[in-house]
């Protein structure tokens, strides 16, 4: 039997946008439920549910924000807020208010249909031997592996504890508080600083480039994004190195 497919509900106000992406996403194999305002949207999702959400900020009838906060108080769903502003505040706001990723109009098709997949996936449980593997930079998060081709890497807990929460939610912002809790404890989310210097030992480890990054993305004022092309979660390959 098939899989059912899944379901996004798109939440904007502009019907060329609302005509547009159904038809790129179910051209992709999703089905598609779309609203015009905020209440149409949460009327649909009390309804029908979704596996995703796409979520216009600046709805005409009620704020973006305050759907999303109605979403968050009964559901987990993945929402991922559009908007055509790009101020860090508002990214900050909507990422805190319960929102898993943030896209600024206009947005490439590819990149969001990648968000997309990368929102959904960070739902489902991780494989007991996760393994992510762009054919270059390789981490089995099961193993506590990482490689760059099949040269292993060394890396200090911290180091890894960071690369690892970002493999985790590969493809999707992380924001700095979030890192911050995790990695150093909740008295110090305000502490940035601590996160620049290890962000910058990771990359040096890894060689990324910070001014031109291949794999840590920096989202300013908001937190950070792994990206992995080609990412896979299977059985990791022999004969990798462990990392102590």
């Amino acid at each position: 039997m098939s899989e059912r497919p899944q379901n996004i509900l798109v939440i904007d106000d502009e019907p060329e946008l609302r005509a547009f992406l159904t038809r790129v996403l179910r051209s992709h194999g999703y089905t598609v439920d779309s609203a015009a305002t905020g209440r149409q949207g949460l009327e649909s999702f009390a309804q029908r549910g979704a596996s995703l959400v796409l979520l216009d900020i600046g709805l005409p009838d009620v704020s973006g924000l305050d759907v999303l906060a109605h979403i968050r108080r009964d559901a987990s769903t993945p929402v991922i807020a559009l908007s055509v502003r790009a101020e860090e505040s508002e990214k900050v706001a909507a990422l805190d208010g319960g929102a898993d990723d943030y896209v600024t109009k206009p947005f490439g098709v590819q990149e969001l249909l990648a968000r997309i997949r990368a929102n959904l996936r960070s739902r489902h449980p991780v494989a007991q031997r996760a393994y992510l593997d762009d054919g270059y930079l390789r981490i089995d998060l099961a193993n506590r592996i990482v490689a760059l081709g099949n040269t292993p890497v060394t890396l200090t807990p911290k180091e890894y504890a960071l690369l690892a929460v970002l493999a985790r939610n590969a493809g999707v912002v992380v924001t700095q508080s979030r890192l911050l809790r995790e990695l150093w404890g909740p008295t110090y989310e305000q502490d940035t600083h601590y996160l620049r210097i290890l962000v910058a030992k990771l990359r040096q480890k890894l060689g990324d480039d910070a001014t031109a990054p291949r794999w840590i993305l920096t989202e300013p004022g908001v937190g950070l994004r792994l990206r992995i092309d080609g990412d896979a979660l299977a059985g990791a390959p022999e004969g990798l190195v462990r990392t102590e």
